[in-house]
């Protein structure tokens, strides 16, 4: 099966007793942005310590590594790779020693012009450990002139160009800092005398932090003991921020943007519902991306809501070498319809998106055969027709089926005996159109140029 991955998550804390705990406990709740690799970097105010690897949260870290991240600062980094290859060096966060002592970094997002800057930075030198884009900001900071870090970060943040949602550790102090355009969310909250910044809200709720805001475009935040952090405007804000995290990518639980991820959802449905209604006997969500806008839909139309399709949570990769019969096995092994259920029934099925096609396709085939006498199928969102150069991992634009096939036509791909996507229009009401969105993987047009190509 394939989906957009955006798949990274960053969190810091400051000022918190055993600040590696809430670290952990935050990346768990962000789990969902990345399962490839985590990792996490504290401080004691003397030095730096940092655990990272390959592997979900839980299994990079146990109490002993824990014990061993001391200090009551943090930051830490779930991974799935949109640059980079996949190793342990290039898993988060980036830690180095330079001329002013120690740093860590994590970053959520995807620098565009990574390639223009790393080239300039091997001439000049400089050597790479690994193949991540958030690398350069270590040589571009250790190569600064200026005096202090925060000057340094501006002088570096002001040479890349992209997507980044970033947090630096040094010894002393943390810093927070986020693209012009807000592309990737980045929240502040309290935590008894200490701050939390995390990727989603939701990483607050399960340890107990208080939300106070989102950290602006072109922001950077500066944390230092005993002071209320010290906010810089870097950058004069340009808002495009990333719409599918209201779509796919967030927590359903989460606020991001301001705005409950849960509630835009269900909007969505209900707008979807209002546009292409159509006469059946219940609606039917693919667990769990289609879940809240299948709601939303069924409350709008009146049609029955019905879990007609049950996912099984464990399935992870699969190592049998990949024959068509194994891969036509991935879908029934993680989607199996109720056949009782749905057995001579007209299925509204709603999904989020559909990116090549094919698990769309194949989960309109096995609800026929499990004897659904027709397959509605509506997609929360508009067509994918461009690819992500923003920290998403998506296919080519080849690969993306909408950019060469009109609806008609991937309806009798898929198998499906309607399809309809959610308008651009309604999408935008869905979420407020008190927001400035890049939907570029829509309408294709980028708010920055990606030069990587």
């Amino acid at each position: 099966m394939f989906s957009l991955n955006e798949k990274c998550s960053v969190v810091g804390v400051f000022n918190v007793k055993d600040a590696s705990k809430y670290a952990y406990f935050s990346l768990f709740s962000l789990q969902h942005r990345g399962q490839e690799a985590a990792g996490i970097a504290s401080s004691d105010g003397e030095r730096i310590y940092i655990t990272k690897d390959r592997g979900l949260v839980t299994q990079v870290f146990d109490e002993k590594k824990l014990k061993k991240l001391i200090g009551d600062s943090a930051v830490g980094h779930t991974r799935y790779s949109t640059a980079g290859e996949e190793s342990v060096l290039d898993a988060q966060p980036i830690f180095a020693r330079y001329d002013l002592g120690q740093i860590a970094v994590v970053h959520n997002g995807n620098l565009t012009n990574s390639k223009e800057v790393r080239k300039k930075l091997i001439k000049e030198g400089a050597i790479f450990q690994t193949f991540m884009d958030t690398e350069n900001l270590i040589h571009l900071i250790a190569r600064s002139e200026k005096e202090h870090l925060y000057d340094r970060i501006i002088d570096s943040v002001k040479q890349i160009e992209g997507a980044y949602s970033m947090i630096f550790l040094s010894r002393k102090k943390m810093f927070a800092i986020r693209d012009p355009y807000g592309f990737r969310p980045l929240s502040l909250a309290k935590l008894d005398n200490g701050y939390v910044v995390a990727s989603e809200t939701c990483a607050f709720d399960l340890i107990g932090a208080q939300y106070i805001r989102d950290i602006k475009p072109g922001e950077m935040l500066v944390f230092e003991k005993n002071k209320e952090p010290k906010s810089i405007q870097v950058f004069e804000p340009k808002p495009h921020k990333c719409i599918f995290e209201f779509i796919y990518f967030a927590r359903p639980d989460s606020y991001i943007f301001g705005k409950s991820v849960y509630k835009a959802r269900k909007a969505m449905g209900r707008e979807l519902a209002r546009e292409f209604p159509v006469e059946a006997d219940m609606v039917v969500p693919v667990p769990d991306s289609g879940l809240a806008a299948a709601i939303g839909y069924s409350e709008e139309s009146g049609i029955p809501f019905e879990l007609g399709i049950i996912r099984n949570h464990y399935v992870g990769r699969t190592f049998i070498e990949p024959t068509q019969e194994i891969r036509d096995l991935k879908v029934k092994m993680k989607l199996n319809p109720i056949k009782e259920l749905i057995k001579g029934k007209r299925l509204v099925v709603i999904d989020d998106s559909i990116v090549r096609g094919t698990t769309s396709r194949k989960i309109v085939n096995i609800l026929k055969e499990a004897g659904a006498k027709e397959v509605h199928m509506r997609i929360s969102s508009p067509p994918t027709t461009g690819p992500c150069f923003y920290g998403v991992d998506t296919p080519t634009k080849e690969e993306l089926i909408a950019s060469h096939m009109n609806t008609e036509q991937i309806r009798e791909y898929i198998g499906a005996d309607t399809l309809a996507y959610l308008s651009i229009d309604g999408l935008l009401r869905s979420v407020g159109n008190d927001l400035s969105y890049c939907m570029g993987c829509f309408d294709g047009n980028y708010p920055v140029e990606n030069k990587n190509v």
